[in-house]
Protein backbone atom coordinates (compact mmCIF):
# COMPACT_ATOMS: atom_id res chain seq x y z
CA UNK A 1 0.00 0.00 0.00
CA UNK A 2 1.17 2.97 -0.97
CA UNK A 3 1.91 5.75 1.87
CA UNK A 4 0.65 9.36 1.70
CA UNK A 5 3.29 11.82 1.80
CA UNK A 6 4.26 13.89 4.31
CA UNK A 7 3.88 17.00 2.80
CA UNK A 8 1.75 18.43 -0.02
CA UNK A 9 2.04 21.63 -1.72
CA UNK A 10 -0.66 23.81 -2.11
CA UNK A 11 0.17 26.56 -3.44
CA UNK A 12 3.90 28.64 -4.59
CA UNK A 13 3.64 31.94 -5.18
CA UNK A 14 5.96 34.54 -6.40
CA UNK A 15 5.58 37.79 -4.44
CA UNK A 16 6.40 41.70 -5.09
CA UNK A 17 5.96 45.03 -3.47
CA UNK A 18 2.43 46.68 -4.49
CA UNK A 19 2.95 48.23 -8.02
CA UNK A 20 4.66 51.45 -8.01
CA UNK A 21 5.98 51.75 -4.74
CA UNK A 22 9.49 50.98 -5.46
CA UNK A 23 11.97 52.22 -8.29
CA UNK A 24 12.83 48.90 -10.53
CA UNK A 25 15.94 50.80 -10.88
CA UNK A 26 17.02 50.84 -7.51
CA UNK A 27 20.20 48.82 -6.06
CA UNK A 28 21.82 48.88 -2.63
CA UNK A 29 25.57 48.34 -2.28
CA UNK A 30 26.91 45.94 0.16
CA UNK A 31 29.50 46.49 2.79
CA UNK A 32 32.30 45.32 4.43
CA UNK A 33 29.81 43.68 7.26
CA UNK A 34 27.96 41.97 4.13
CA UNK A 35 30.89 40.73 2.10
CA UNK A 36 32.26 38.90 5.10
CA UNK A 37 28.82 36.51 4.77
CA UNK A 38 28.88 36.15 0.98
CA UNK A 39 30.05 32.81 1.20
CA UNK A 40 28.33 31.77 4.91
CA UNK A 41 25.43 28.89 4.57
CA UNK A 42 21.90 30.64 4.34
CA UNK A 43 19.87 31.41 7.87
CA UNK A 44 16.85 29.31 8.34
CA UNK A 45 14.47 30.42 10.64
CA UNK A 46 10.84 28.53 11.38
CA UNK A 47 8.18 29.61 13.83
CA UNK A 48 5.21 27.36 15.30
CA UNK A 49 1.68 29.32 15.94
CA UNK A 50 -0.89 26.87 17.79
CA UNK A 51 -4.20 27.37 16.12
CA UNK A 52 -6.23 24.37 17.72
CA UNK A 53 -9.58 24.65 14.95
CA UNK A 54 -7.45 25.61 11.83
CA UNK A 55 -8.64 23.72 8.44
CA UNK A 56 -7.43 23.25 5.18
CA UNK A 57 -10.09 25.68 3.87
CA UNK A 58 -9.25 28.52 6.71
CA UNK A 59 -6.09 28.11 6.24
CA UNK A 60 -5.96 28.48 1.61
CA UNK A 61 -8.76 31.23 1.72
CA UNK A 62 -7.80 33.25 4.82
CA UNK A 63 -4.57 32.50 6.54
CA UNK A 64 -2.46 32.28 3.34
CA UNK A 65 -4.40 35.35 1.37
CA UNK A 66 -3.64 37.34 4.58
CA UNK A 67 -0.38 36.98 4.63
CA UNK A 68 0.32 37.21 0.88
CA UNK A 69 -1.16 40.75 1.23
CA UNK A 70 0.71 41.65 4.41
CA UNK A 71 3.69 40.80 3.11
CA UNK A 72 3.70 42.75 -0.27
CA UNK A 73 2.81 45.55 1.52
CA UNK A 74 5.64 45.00 4.05
CA UNK A 75 8.20 44.41 1.22
CA UNK A 76 7.30 48.07 0.17
CA UNK A 77 9.13 49.28 2.94
CA UNK A 78 11.80 46.32 3.12
CA UNK A 79 12.00 45.96 -0.71
CA UNK A 80 15.69 43.82 -0.38
CA UNK A 81 13.76 40.63 0.97
CA UNK A 82 11.86 41.09 -2.72
CA UNK A 83 15.35 41.72 -4.16
CA UNK A 84 18.62 39.17 -5.68
CA UNK A 85 22.35 39.82 -4.96
CA UNK A 86 23.79 40.60 -8.20
CA UNK A 87 27.64 39.53 -8.26
CA UNK A 88 29.82 39.94 -11.54
CA UNK A 89 31.69 37.17 -11.34
CA UNK A 90 34.00 38.49 -15.03
CA UNK A 91 34.54 41.94 -12.85
CA UNK A 92 35.94 41.05 -9.38
CA UNK A 93 36.42 45.14 -8.66
CA UNK A 94 32.37 45.62 -8.80
CA UNK A 95 30.91 44.94 -5.48
CA UNK A 96 28.12 43.18 -5.49
CA UNK A 97 24.38 44.30 -4.88
CA UNK A 98 20.78 43.54 -3.87
CA UNK A 99 10.37 36.15 -2.82
CA UNK A 100 9.59 33.32 -3.49
CA UNK A 101 6.17 31.77 -0.88
CA UNK A 102 5.40 28.04 -0.74
CA UNK A 103 2.24 27.23 0.75
CA UNK A 104 2.11 23.20 2.13
CA UNK A 105 0.44 20.80 4.12
CA UNK A 106 2.11 18.81 6.77
CA UNK A 107 1.26 14.99 8.35
CA UNK A 108 4.05 15.32 11.00
CA UNK A 109 2.92 15.90 14.66
CA UNK A 110 3.21 19.55 15.57
CA UNK A 111 3.38 18.57 19.59
CA UNK A 112 5.98 16.56 18.54
CA UNK A 113 8.04 19.56 16.36
CA UNK A 114 7.60 22.02 19.09
CA UNK A 115 8.13 20.22 22.59
CA UNK A 116 11.97 20.48 23.93
CA UNK A 117 12.83 16.57 23.49
CA UNK A 118 14.99 15.14 21.28
CA UNK A 119 13.95 14.85 17.77
CA UNK A 120 15.62 13.57 13.92
CA UNK A 121 16.93 16.70 12.65
CA UNK A 122 15.16 15.71 9.44
CA UNK A 123 12.14 16.20 10.36
CA UNK A 124 12.26 20.01 10.60
CA UNK A 125 13.89 20.50 7.33
CA UNK A 126 10.77 19.76 5.54
CA UNK A 127 9.46 22.83 6.78
CA UNK A 128 11.80 25.18 6.02
CA UNK A 129 11.74 26.59 1.86
CA UNK A 130 15.00 26.53 -0.17
CA UNK A 131 16.17 29.43 -1.95
CA UNK A 132 15.34 29.92 -6.06
CA UNK A 133 17.89 28.89 -8.06
CA UNK A 134 20.55 31.24 -9.66
CA UNK A 135 20.51 32.70 -13.05
CA UNK A 136 22.99 34.43 -15.53
CA UNK A 137 21.51 37.99 -16.95
CA UNK A 138 24.50 39.59 -18.94
CA UNK A 139 27.56 39.82 -17.21
CA UNK A 140 26.26 39.34 -13.81
CA UNK A 141 24.83 36.18 -11.60
CA UNK A 142 21.30 37.33 -10.03
CA UNK A 143 20.69 34.97 -6.98
CA UNK A 144 17.54 35.03 -4.85
CA UNK A 145 18.03 36.26 -1.50
CA UNK A 146 14.81 35.48 1.04
CA UNK A 147 12.04 32.47 0.49
CA UNK A 148 9.56 31.31 2.48
CA UNK A 149 6.84 28.71 2.94
CA UNK A 150 3.97 28.17 5.42
CA UNK A 151 2.90 24.80 6.54
CA UNK A 152 -0.44 23.71 8.07
CA UNK A 153 -1.05 21.03 10.61
CA UNK A 154 -4.65 20.55 10.35
CA UNK A 155 -6.35 21.06 13.69
CA UNK A 156 -3.11 21.90 15.58
CA UNK A 157 -1.18 24.91 13.86
CA UNK A 158 0.72 26.33 11.49
CA UNK A 159 4.23 26.87 10.39
CA UNK A 160 6.20 29.66 8.91
CA UNK A 161 9.93 28.61 7.78
CA UNK A 162 12.20 31.35 6.22
CA UNK A 163 15.79 31.05 4.30
CA UNK A 164 17.83 34.42 3.73
CA UNK A 165 21.34 34.63 2.78
CA UNK A 166 23.33 36.45 5.53
CA UNK A 167 24.18 39.06 3.07
CA UNK A 168 20.70 40.51 2.96
CA UNK A 169 21.02 41.53 6.45
CA UNK A 170 21.56 39.79 10.56
CA UNK A 171 19.00 39.16 12.71
CA UNK A 172 18.52 42.80 14.11
CA UNK A 173 17.34 43.35 10.07
CA UNK A 174 14.99 40.36 10.20
CA UNK A 175 13.52 41.22 13.86
CA UNK A 176 12.69 44.43 11.94
CA UNK A 177 11.50 42.85 8.81
CA UNK A 178 9.17 40.43 11.12
CA UNK A 179 7.67 43.13 13.44
CA UNK A 180 6.44 45.01 10.58
CA UNK A 181 5.32 41.80 9.16
CA UNK A 182 3.41 41.02 11.89
CA UNK A 183 2.45 44.43 12.22
CA UNK A 184 0.70 44.60 9.16
CA UNK A 185 -0.66 41.31 9.10
CA UNK A 186 -2.39 42.54 11.97
CA UNK A 187 -4.18 45.32 10.45
CA UNK A 188 -4.51 44.71 7.11
CA UNK A 189 -2.69 47.78 6.28
CA UNK A 190 1.12 49.44 7.05
CA UNK A 191 -0.90 52.67 8.73
CA UNK A 192 -0.11 51.29 12.28
CA UNK A 193 3.43 50.21 11.26
CA UNK A 194 4.31 53.93 9.67
CA UNK A 195 2.27 55.11 13.31
CA UNK A 196 4.29 53.07 15.78
CA UNK A 197 7.47 51.16 13.95
CA UNK A 198 10.57 52.28 12.76
CA UNK A 199 11.51 52.29 8.74
CA UNK A 200 14.74 50.43 7.94
CA UNK A 201 17.41 53.14 7.26
CA UNK A 202 19.59 52.65 4.12
CA UNK A 203 22.04 54.77 3.72
CA UNK A 204 25.13 53.06 3.02
CA UNK A 205 27.27 56.19 3.63
CA UNK A 206 26.71 55.51 7.56
CA UNK A 207 29.49 52.67 7.00
CA UNK A 208 32.92 53.91 4.97
CA UNK A 209 36.23 51.50 5.14
CA UNK A 210 37.62 51.09 1.77
CA UNK A 211 40.36 48.96 3.20
CA UNK A 212 38.20 46.11 4.60
CA UNK A 213 35.35 46.33 1.37
CA UNK A 214 38.86 45.56 -0.37
CA UNK A 215 39.59 42.78 1.78
CA UNK A 216 37.25 41.02 2.19
CA UNK A 217 36.17 41.50 -1.47
CA UNK A 218 39.29 39.74 -2.69
CA UNK A 219 38.36 36.45 0.04
CA UNK A 220 35.09 36.54 -1.02
CA UNK A 221 36.58 34.98 -5.10
CA UNK A 222 33.27 36.26 -6.76
CA UNK A 223 35.00 35.50 -9.87
CA UNK A 224 33.56 31.45 -8.69
CA UNK A 225 30.28 32.90 -8.63
CA UNK A 226 27.88 31.23 -11.85
CA UNK A 227 24.25 29.98 -12.66
CA UNK A 228 25.11 27.22 -11.24
CA UNK A 229 25.70 28.21 -7.85
CA UNK A 230 23.77 26.91 -4.65
CA UNK A 231 23.84 27.69 -1.23
CA UNK A 232 24.35 25.00 0.94
CA UNK A 233 21.15 23.57 2.41
CA UNK A 234 19.48 21.65 4.85
CA UNK A 235 19.07 17.81 3.63
CA UNK A 236 18.80 14.38 5.23
CA UNK A 237 18.90 11.72 6.03
CA UNK A 238 21.05 12.58 9.42
CA UNK A 239 22.29 11.11 12.63
CA UNK A 240 21.75 14.64 14.13
CA UNK A 241 18.70 15.18 16.71
CA UNK A 242 17.96 18.29 18.71
CA UNK A 243 16.47 18.91 21.85
CA UNK A 244 15.98 22.50 23.79
CA UNK A 245 17.22 23.19 26.88
CA UNK A 246 15.64 25.47 29.18
CA UNK A 247 17.87 28.28 32.13
CA UNK A 248 15.35 29.33 34.46
CA UNK A 249 16.03 32.94 35.73
CA UNK A 250 16.20 31.86 38.92
CA UNK A 251 19.21 29.46 37.66
CA UNK A 252 20.75 32.16 35.48
CA UNK A 253 20.83 34.01 39.15
CA UNK A 254 22.76 31.52 40.73
CA UNK A 255 25.13 30.82 37.91
CA UNK A 256 26.05 35.11 38.56
CA UNK A 257 25.83 34.77 42.51
CA UNK A 258 28.57 31.74 41.63
CA UNK A 259 30.83 33.71 39.24
CA UNK A 260 30.27 36.83 41.02
CA UNK A 261 31.59 35.11 44.01
CA UNK A 262 34.49 33.42 42.40
CA UNK A 263 35.62 36.11 40.33
CA UNK A 264 34.89 39.41 42.04
CA UNK A 265 36.82 41.42 39.68
CA UNK A 266 35.69 40.06 36.49
CA UNK A 267 34.59 43.47 35.00
CA UNK A 268 31.46 41.73 32.53
CA UNK A 269 28.99 39.19 34.21
CA UNK A 270 25.45 39.04 32.50
CA UNK A 271 22.50 36.85 31.77
CA UNK A 272 24.42 35.65 27.98
CA UNK A 273 28.11 35.14 29.61
CA UNK A 274 26.82 33.08 32.33
CA UNK A 275 24.16 31.13 29.95
CA UNK A 276 26.89 30.81 27.28
CA UNK A 277 30.04 29.44 29.58
CA UNK A 278 27.62 27.12 31.66
CA UNK A 279 26.55 25.35 28.71
CA UNK A 280 30.15 25.39 26.84
CA UNK A 281 31.42 23.99 29.81
CA UNK A 282 28.66 21.20 30.01
CA UNK A 283 29.31 20.07 26.25
CA UNK A 284 33.11 19.63 27.18
CA UNK A 285 32.13 17.05 29.62
CA UNK A 286 30.97 15.09 26.19
CA UNK A 287 34.58 15.04 24.43
CA UNK A 288 38.60 13.91 25.24
CA UNK A 289 40.59 16.65 25.62
CA UNK A 290 41.06 19.54 23.15
CA UNK A 291 41.13 22.20 21.45
CA UNK A 292 38.00 24.00 21.51
CA UNK A 293 36.75 27.79 19.84
CA UNK A 294 33.69 29.38 21.30
CA UNK A 295 32.25 32.11 18.98
CA UNK A 296 29.20 34.86 19.02
CA UNK A 297 28.25 38.38 17.27
CA UNK A 298 28.06 41.48 18.56
CA UNK A 299 25.73 44.12 17.30
CA UNK A 300 28.07 47.01 16.34
CA UNK A 301 25.33 49.80 15.90
CA UNK A 302 25.60 51.31 18.69
CA UNK A 303 29.08 50.79 19.55
CA UNK A 304 30.34 52.67 15.74
CA UNK A 305 31.80 55.92 16.48
CA UNK A 306 29.58 57.69 16.11
CA UNK A 307 26.63 55.57 16.17
CA UNK A 308 24.72 54.08 13.88
CA UNK A 309 20.82 54.19 13.73
CA UNK A 310 19.37 50.50 15.13
CA UNK A 311 16.71 50.44 12.32
CA UNK A 312 20.25 50.13 9.59
CA UNK A 313 18.79 47.78 7.11
CA UNK A 314 21.71 44.87 6.44
CA UNK A 315 24.89 43.44 8.31
CA UNK A 316 26.78 44.88 11.08
CA UNK A 317 28.05 42.50 13.60
CA UNK A 318 31.75 42.43 15.10
CA UNK A 319 32.92 38.94 16.36
CA UNK A 320 34.11 38.13 19.87
CA UNK A 321 35.83 34.65 19.65
CA UNK A 322 38.63 32.67 22.50
CA UNK A 323 40.08 29.31 22.61
CA UNK A 324 40.41 27.14 25.67
CA UNK A 325 41.39 23.19 26.33
CA UNK A 326 38.42 21.11 27.23
CA UNK A 327 40.45 20.31 30.27
CA UNK A 328 40.29 23.76 31.76
CA UNK A 329 36.56 23.72 30.82
CA UNK A 330 35.95 20.67 32.85
CA UNK A 331 35.89 19.68 36.93
CA UNK A 332 34.39 21.68 39.66
CA UNK A 333 35.87 24.98 38.05
CA UNK A 334 34.97 24.32 34.69
CA UNK A 335 31.87 26.97 34.35
CA UNK A 336 33.82 29.79 36.38
CA UNK A 337 36.61 29.32 33.73
CA UNK A 338 34.36 29.31 30.57
CA UNK A 339 32.30 32.06 32.49
CA UNK A 340 35.74 33.57 32.95
CA UNK A 341 37.09 33.43 29.72
CA UNK A 342 34.14 34.80 27.97
CA UNK A 343 33.57 37.79 29.94
CA UNK A 344 36.87 38.68 29.73
CA UNK A 345 36.74 38.56 25.80
CA UNK A 346 33.42 40.45 25.49
CA UNK A 347 34.61 43.24 27.95
CA UNK A 348 38.02 43.50 25.50
CA UNK A 349 35.88 43.89 22.54
CA UNK A 350 33.68 46.03 23.83
CA UNK A 351 36.41 48.84 25.36
CA UNK A 352 38.89 48.55 22.71
CA UNK A 353 40.13 51.63 22.27
CA UNK A 354 40.36 51.50 18.55
CA UNK A 355 36.43 50.64 18.33
CA UNK A 356 35.04 47.78 17.40
CA UNK A 357 35.19 47.53 13.96
CA UNK A 358 37.69 45.03 13.14
CA UNK A 359 39.05 42.89 10.55
CA UNK A 360 37.39 39.26 11.39
CA UNK A 361 39.79 37.53 9.30
CA UNK A 362 42.83 38.82 10.66
CA UNK A 363 41.09 38.04 14.26
CA UNK A 364 40.55 34.19 13.43
CA UNK A 365 44.06 34.21 11.97
CA UNK A 366 45.54 35.72 15.41
CA UNK A 367 43.46 33.07 17.33
CA UNK A 368 44.35 30.12 14.90
CA UNK A 369 48.00 30.86 15.37
CA UNK A 370 47.51 29.07 18.82
CA UNK A 371 46.38 25.81 17.17
CA UNK A 372 43.79 24.69 15.26
CA UNK A 373 40.68 23.99 17.44
CA UNK A 374 39.43 20.52 16.99
CA UNK A 375 35.59 21.85 17.80
CA UNK A 376 33.87 25.02 17.25
CA UNK A 377 30.99 26.22 19.17
CA UNK A 378 29.19 29.46 18.44
CA UNK A 379 25.47 31.40 19.25
CA UNK A 380 23.08 32.24 16.91
CA UNK A 381 20.21 34.80 18.04
CA UNK A 382 20.53 37.44 21.08
CA UNK A 383 17.68 37.55 24.07
CA UNK A 384 17.57 40.97 23.18
CA UNK A 385 15.49 40.54 20.42
CA UNK A 386 11.83 39.20 21.05
CA UNK A 387 11.19 36.83 18.72
CA UNK A 388 8.85 35.59 20.78
CA UNK A 389 6.40 38.53 20.60
CA UNK A 390 6.14 38.47 17.02
CA UNK A 391 2.04 37.69 16.38
CA UNK A 392 0.50 37.65 13.44
CA UNK A 393 -2.97 37.69 14.97
CA UNK A 394 -3.05 34.12 16.27
CA UNK A 395 -0.67 34.92 19.39
CA UNK A 396 3.18 34.38 20.16
CA UNK A 397 4.64 31.56 18.56
CA UNK A 398 4.93 28.03 20.43
CA UNK A 399 8.02 27.32 19.74
CA UNK A 400 10.99 29.60 17.16
CA UNK A 401 13.67 27.34 15.90
CA UNK A 402 17.17 28.36 14.18
CA UNK A 403 18.90 26.07 11.64
CA UNK A 404 22.56 25.86 10.64
CA UNK A 405 23.61 24.53 7.15
CA UNK A 406 27.21 23.80 8.67
CA UNK A 407 27.71 20.44 10.14
CA UNK A 408 30.79 20.97 11.57
CA UNK A 409 29.88 23.81 14.05
CA UNK A 410 27.98 23.39 16.75
CA UNK A 411 25.01 26.28 17.26
CA UNK A 412 23.57 27.35 20.49
CA UNK A 413 20.32 29.58 19.77
CA UNK A 414 19.37 32.21 22.78
CA UNK A 415 15.72 33.11 22.43
CA UNK A 416 13.72 34.74 25.44
CA UNK A 417 10.47 33.32 25.33
CA UNK A 418 9.55 35.58 28.45
CA UNK A 419 10.97 37.03 31.36
CA UNK A 420 12.00 34.22 33.30
CA UNK A 421 13.44 32.01 31.02
CA UNK A 422 16.35 32.27 27.93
Amino acid sequence: MTSLPILTVLELSHLSPPPATVDDGGSLPLTFFDLFWLNAPPVHHLFFYELPDVTKTYFTQTIVPNLKHSLSITLQHFFPFAGNLIVFPTDPSRKPRYVTKKATRSRLDFDDLTGNHPRDCEKFYRLIPLLGKASKVSDYVSIPVFSIQVTLFPNRGVSIGMTNLHTLGDASTRFGFLKAWTTIARSGTDESFLATGTLPVYDRWLINNPKLEESYLKRAKVEGFNEEYRPRSLSGPTDKVRATFVLTRSTINRLKERVSTDLPTLEYVSSFTVACGYIWSCVAKSRNDELEAFGFAVDCRARMDPPIPAAYFGNCLGGCMMMAKTALLTGNDGFVTAAKLIGENLHKVLTDKDGVVKDIYAMMDDLLSNGMPTTEMGVAGTPKLKFYDLDFGWGSPKSTKRFPSSTTIRYLYAPARNQTKI
